[in-house]
């Protein structure tokens, strides 16, 4: 009997088992509701499963948390000790990288030493001692760690922008790292140069680099660095580099250039370069004679909207003519960069025309009074709606405050508020901080019709209710997006590939990357499984940075899903690489980026969730207003059965 009753007891006090990876990352989309699980996951898993749930306790960027990491500083799996390592650069926890470099028996492993140098540099405080303590890691044996210390040293000074002047030893140091090595790292080089120039631009004015550097940089094979080159110092040998990505660098506003040069670069092979160079010739010395024959009306949409809006800054009487072609061309985004140069102009008359233009991406650029303003106020169309708030908005601190108006914006918002999702949050708020100013003046949005809005779905609009009203407090939950995805669905992702095709561009092949970003990849392949990506526009390009579009509504507020997605940082903005826009933490929408170059300061704040296998020309060489023709999701088939993983 005792024995039984001995067996009983051994049963009801096992551990329970440790949770799956797929169950962590279930855990981790709650964001702090399931911590129990986080935690015995911490405590009990594989080596798998306790990595995920320190990337997942690093995700919620709460610094309390950091106690129940450390001790896996300590643990057999360099891959749970990186971990730690990123998640307290993602907490902002400073020192914790140093003290795995510091104890008695250094770090063994480099990848979790060149971790540690890279995430000191987002958390650590401005003193040469911390700049001094980063740049050791680039006397380490191994590349990977002089890559880590090289990321830090960026990071570091960056940050610290204008709070430390780089010491020169350190910066010596990179310039000789810069140097032939006789061995071939493109991402050291790389690294490296971003580190050195982020140092010059922390350095007191009239620092200068050694011409040796330069030199090593104009020489590199990679035109990434080589267009580091040009931002530190600009020569007219680069607008006759092979590689558009440092001819583009020639074309900033803050590169002096000749007419000669200036006209070289309109006759370039790349779209990109062609348009930089017509946005400069504003300021040519013979603008208006180079600037004609872009004017005809046989040149291309883009060619004429740039010269057009350059040579109203040159001429506005001789440009009201162009001017006023441009305003009735047949694509949208010409009239709406007709707009932007009529404001410029100060035509008024094409302004008018402009603000009742069927396209609402047009009417946004023409709002010149408040009756424009009411008028975008009744669009359902999120980036309208918010300029016309904020058109209002500006005008009430001009001192108008028109009743007349504030019905407007109260029946817009009440409306939204009905028939749109969550993700209307800019048009929302840019409303109802405009209402508030009517709390005391206005009886239909005084503090009853505000209390409302305190228990909204939304936590940002909760919390401008309550401040508005003394002694009032935003007591609703927060915003909880939908359940995470369910197994079968999430391991059916697994190895699968996206062909993306761009209308008259070509086909981009992806590689997903659901083990870094499992909801993000979730939310992109239901979205293209719908055909929503079909016909969407690229409506943002901004050369050497990113691509952005996927938007309903062609702009940057109209959302393409009804929830916001939760961050999923992690993977690394390289070149090449997709990731999720979004306006603040855990605000994303559906909408997508392209990284046009290495965009390393985007890390730590933006979800990647896919990378370009093949077709870097393609995105190379996308436009503002191509379209998204196709996205096809190609599965991989898995062996049947239940999945252990989830990531890895």
């Amino acid at each position: 009997m005792w024995s039984f009753a001995f067996l009983l007891l051994q049963g009801a006090t096992a551990a329970p088992p440790s949770p799956t990876a797929y169950e962590v990352l279930r855990a981790e989309h709650t964001r702090g509701a399931d911590l129990s699980t986080l935690r015995a996951a911490l405590q009990r898993g594989d080596t798998i499963v306790q990595r995920l749930a320190v990337r997942a306790v690093g995700r919620m960027e709460r610094e309390a948390l950091m106690g129940e990491l450390l001790p896996l500083l300590q643990s057999p799996a360099a891959s749970v000790r990186r971990e730690v390592l990123l998640a307290s650069a993602q907490m902002r926890v400073p020192g914790v990288g140093w003290s795995v470099l510091s104890a008695s028996r250094q770090e063994p492993d480099a990848t979790v030493r060149a971790a540690a140098y890279a995430t000191m540099g987002r958390s650590v405080p401005a003193t040469a001692e911390w700049e001094a303590r980063i740049a050791a890691g680039l006397r380490d044996d191994a590349i990977v760690v002089r890559r880590g210390a090289a990321r830090g040293l960026e990071v570091f000074y960056r940050r610290h922008r204008r709070a430390l002047a780089p010491a020169d030893s350190v910066t010596s140091m990179l310039e000789r790292l810069q140097e032939p090595r006789g061995e071939a790292d493109g991402a050291l080089s790389l690294l490296i140069a971003l580190a050195r120039h982020a140092a010059l631009l922390a350095s007191p004015a009239g620092t200068t680099p050694s011409a040796a550097w330069l030199a090593a940089l104009r020489a590199d094979p990679d035109p990434q660095v080589r267009r580091v080159a040009v931002l530190v110092q600009p020569t007219a040998d680069a607008l006759r580099d092979p590689s558009p990505l440092v001819r583009m660098e020639m074309l900033r506003p803050s590169v002096p250039l000749t007419t000669a040069q200036l006209t070289t670069a309109l006759r370039d092979t790349n779209e990109h370069v062609r348009l930089m160079a017509i946005d400069r010739l504003s300021r040519a010395d013979d603008a208006l004679a180079l600037l004609r024959p872009l004017l005809q009306p046989q040149r291309d949409w883009r060619t004429r909207a740039h010269a057009v809006a350059a040579l109203v800054r040159v001429n506005a009487d001789s440009a009201r003519g162009h001017l006023a072609r441009l305003s009735r061309d047949p694509v949208w985004q010409a009239r709406a960069w007709a707009a932007r140069a009529a404001m410029v102009a100060r035509d008024s008359a094409t302004l008018r025309l402009l603000a009742r233009d069927p396209n609402p991406n047009v009417q946004l650029e023409a709002i010149v009074t408040a009756d424009d303003a009411v008028r975008a106020l009744g669009r359902d169309h999120a980036g309208l709606v918010l300029a016309g708030a904020s058109f209002l908005s500006k005008a009430a601190d001009g001192g108008t405050l028109d009743t007349r108006h504030a019905d407007a914006a109260a029946r817009a918002f009440e409306r939204i508020s009905r028939a749109q999702p969550v993700t209307w949050r800019d048009p929302r708020v840019a409303l109802l901080r405009y209402l508030v100013r009517f709390r005391d003046v206005h009886p239909p949005v005084s503090g009853l019709w505000l209390g409302q809005w305190v228990r909204d779905a939304d936590p940002e609009i909760q919390r401008l209710a309550a401040e508005a009203l003394p002694g009032w407090s935003a007591t609703a939950d927060p915003y909880v997006p939908p359940p995470f995805v369910g197994e079968a669905e999430l391991r059916a992702l697994h190895g699968a590939t996206v062909e993306l095709t761009i209308r008259g561009k070509g086909r981009m092949t992806l590689a997903l990357l659901p083990d870094s970003a499992p909801m993000a990849v979730v939310s992109f392949v239901r979205l293209a499984a719908r055909g929503d990506f079909a016909g969407r526009t690229l409506h943002r390009v901004v050369p050497n940075f990113v691509v952005q579009g996927g938007s309903p509504g062609a702009d940057e507020y109209d959302p393409a899903t009804s929830y916001f997605m939760r961050d999923e940082v992690g993977a690394s903005n390289r070149r090449g690489t997709l990731g999720i826009s979004t306006r603040g933490r855990d605000t994303g929408d559906g909408q997508i980026y392209f990284n046009l170059i290495d965009n390393v300061r985007l890390d730590f704040d933006y979800t990647v969730f896919a990378a370009i296998l093949q077709g870097l020309d393609v995105m190379d060489r996308i436009q503002e207003g191509d379209v998204i023709e196709s996205v096809r999701i190609v599965r991989t088939a898995l062996p049947a059965g239940p999945s252990t993983r989830g990531a890895s």
